[in-house]
């Protein structure tokens, strides 16, 4: 660990903390609406779009902070990078819950739950992570977990697709599935983006 002669404003491991913490119950209220009735998932696309913005205040938090610090707790350009993708992780999941609502798609393939199960155990690594980053301990276990979940999630967007294509006939079903399918793997991406921008992090510490 480097040597630092000058004090650290440490509230950013809070912000992060907190924001990560979102992005569970985000995640969780994704699967309880694909599961949910029409006007259940009305309800709960309502809720995750308010955890969406509380999680949004909690990015600007960390903006706010990082403008105003002269001696962050490492690269500035490493914090906001790992705040945007936090964020990128929640607004992608916030989309994909509001085009169900919004398409209103009843039926959905049970590799979507695939997809959103893999997006819940990103989010719970991800947030037991964000604390680990004030002493840089037990880091690696993490970063490589999130990526395999990530090939994991590469794999069931490709045999969702392929199954989409070769049963789905009408052709507007067929463009507002995809559309939801593709904000998931994006949310997934953006996990993995998290993880490698915790190693980034990680590396130049040690």
């Amino acid at each position: 660990m480097r040597l630092r002669l000058t004090p650290r404003d440490t509230s950013f491991f809070d912000l992060f903390a907190v924001t990560a913490e979102h992005l569970i119950t985000g995640a969780n209220l994704l699967a309880e609406l694909l599961g949910a009735d029409r006007a259940g998932r009305i309800a709960l696309g309502e809720q995750l779009a308010h955890v969406e913005h509380l999680a949004d205040e909690s990015t600007h938090a960390i903006m706010h902070r990082l403008n105003k610090t002269f001696v962050t707790p490492f690269d500035r350009d490493d914090i906001y990078n790992l705040a945007s993708a936090l964020d990128d992780c929640m607004d992608y999941m916030e989309e994909a819950g509001d085009l169900i609502v919004l398409y209103k798609l009843d039926e959905l393939p049970d590799q979507v739950s695939e997809q959103v199960q893999v997006l819940q155990r990103a989010a719970e690594l991800t947030a037991d992570a964000m604390p680990r980053l004030r002493s840089m301990a037990d880091l690696p276990p993490y970063w490589v977990e999130v990526n395999r979940l990530e090939n994991q999630a590469d794999k069931v967007h490709r045999k969702l697709l392929g199954q989409m294509f070769d049963e789905i006939s009408d052709p507007i079903h067929l463009m507002k599935l995809k559309e939801v399918v593709e904000k998931l793997e994006d949310a997934a991406d953006a996990f993995e983006t998290v993880a490698n921008t915790v190693e980034t992090i990680a590396l130049k510490e040690s």
